[in-house]
């Protein structure tokens, strides 16, 4: 299986940088192949400009450095993001990865009428691990609107039969030596398993 993970946070010692080593160190022990996509530590340009929005409906983006990330997403038969909520959703730099690189002739293809076809149907698993530092409650109450644009908007364009799994450590700002190793071993899990 060739996993990709989409890691995105800025700072290096972060704890989502330890869930990121974690997954990693999982997956390659199963036996996956893995490719990490650090988009800060590659300064990802998250901008979608004027011209690029004026022929996304058209044709795939034209900006050289997209190139490599389009390779990605087809290389890849399961993806993992590891990022943490902030204001219940994606971080900006994620959110401008999906918009310019889930693109039209990359991940779908316009179909008349608004229908869309799916490009991606070659990515068969989608996990999501993040932190929050909302209680699990009130991020329900808020909708969640993070898990689902991956969850749901994202996967719709995978496998018919996509898998998926989505691990919170909710509570992230009043987290603990104890909550952080009990969430590290709770994904160690999940993978065994993904």
């Amino acid at each position: 299986m060739r996993v990709l993970v989409v890691y995105c946070h800025p700072v290096p010692e972060s704890f989502c940088a330890a869930i990121r080593d974690t997954a990693m160190d999982v997956l390659r022990r199963r036996g996956w192949e893995v490719r990490l996509l650090d988009l800060y530590a590659e300064k990802f340009d998250p901008v979608m400009g004027c011209e690029e929005r004026r022929t996304y409906n058209e044709r795939a983006p034209q900006d050289p450095a997209l190139k490599p990330h389009f390779e990605l997403l087809n290389w890849a038969e399961a993806i993992l993001f590891v990022y943490p909520t902030w204001w219940y959703g994606l971080p900006a730099m994620l959110k401008g990865w999906l918009d310019r690189v889930w693109a039209t002739d990359i991940a779908f293809k316009l179909a008349g009428k608004g229908g869309i076809k799916s490009l991606m149907t070659h990515v068969t698993k989608v996990g999501v691990i993040t932190t929050c530092g909302a209680p699990t409650w009130w991020s329900v109450v808020v909708g969640q609107p993070g898990r689902k644009t991956l969850l749901r908007g994202m996967r719709a364009l995978c496998a018919r039969r996509c898998r998926t799994f989505f691990l919170a450590h909710y509570l992230m700002d009043a987290s603990t030596p104890r909550t952080r190793a009990a969430f590290l071993a709770k994904v160690r899990a999940k993978l065994e398993r993904f």
